[in-house]
């Protein structure tokens, strides 16, 4: 009787952040009052965020790049014709979206890829040409990409277009014992955490100023495949209830626009596959973790 009251006010979906409106879809553009937004540096914000993840990722093809035209340019630092760029400040397609999966592999590209060619990917690329003692021009030619097809592998469809494109933080002292849905609202993370280690991760949003998700320490009360919230009439896949009407669900919103929304105060996840998987794995009684 008890799960049962609590069901008839449960659902909470995407809204606009820091208004009660919402649209169609129970979702609107966000005011600058959403909440977990971490800020970013001048160089982050040349980078656009990383495209929604859905269902059914595929490797893009690795590029083929054009002969360079002849150049009369010379490299201040060999004295060499310098070849012209063929991946440079401002693109934006699936080769660079392949450039910045391989630095990645190297250690000199710390984000998801975003298939756009901004400051941060010119900075990784400067960052490789000169461990292999190239110009650092910022910039892909022939000879850049050669030396970066030998030192990495062809990227995976994962590695290509990650479902997680926050990095983990670090977790709370709570989420280090049992089973524990550790979520950070700093790193805008999930992570499955058994006896202190990271099962499974992944991007997450929250409520907006309005409607903010509760921080504290929680417990599954209960599960529903698929579930339709009473409050909003929007689909709630995979929820699982932490705090009233509060639950981690599937939100197709959250994975058509990213964070230009935010839930009505529940936990949306956007990768739909590795939700299935988690809420397959998560009992009624396991442990939640909402943390800044």
């Amino acid at each position: 009787m008890a799960a049962a009251s609590v069901a008839l006010v449960a659902g909470c979906t995407a809204q606009a952040a820091g208004t009660g409106s919402t649209g169609g879809d129970g979702s609107a553009s966000p005011s600058s009052s959403s909440p977990a937004e971490p800020s970013a540096s001048a160089s982050d914000s040349a980078e656009p965020e990383a495209s929604p993840t859905a269902d059914g990722k595929a490797p893009s093809p690795s590029p083929t790049f054009p002969t360079p035209e002849p150049s009369d340019s010379t490299s201040a630092s060999t004295g060499t014709p310098a070849s012209p760029a063929v991946l440079k400040d401002g693109d934006e397609n699936e080769r660079v979206r392949e450039l910045q999966a391989r630095l990645r592999q190297l250690g000199v590209f710390d984000r998801a890829p975003t298939g756009f060619y901004g400051t941060m990917t010119a900075g990784a690329v400067k960052a490789f040409q000169k461990k292999q003692g190239l110009p650092g021009t910022g910039s892909v030619d022939e000879t850049t990409w050669q030396r970066l097809l030998g030192a990495s592998r062809k990227p995976t469809a994962d590695e290509l277009k990650p479902s997680t494109t926050n990095a983990l933080d670090a977790p709370a002292p709570a989420c280090l014992t049992g089973r524990v849905l550790c979520i950070s609202k700093e790193s805008r993370t999930l992570a499955w955490m058994i006896d202190g280690k990271v099962v499974s991760s992944m991007d997450v949003r929250f409520g907006s100023e309005n409607t903010p998700t509760r921080e504290g320490t929680f417990s599954v009360g209960w599960k529903a495949r698929e579930w339709t919230s009473t409050i909003y009439h929007t689909p709630m896949p995979y929820a699982m209830f932490f705090s009233g009407g509060q639950a981690v669900h599937y939100s197709s919103d959250f994975a058509a626009r990213g964070y230009a929304g935010a839930s009505h105060g529940c936990v949306n996840v956007r990768d739909r596959a590795k939700l299935a998987a988690l809420f397959d794995q998560v009992k009624v009684g396991d442990k939640v973790v909402v943390h800044w």
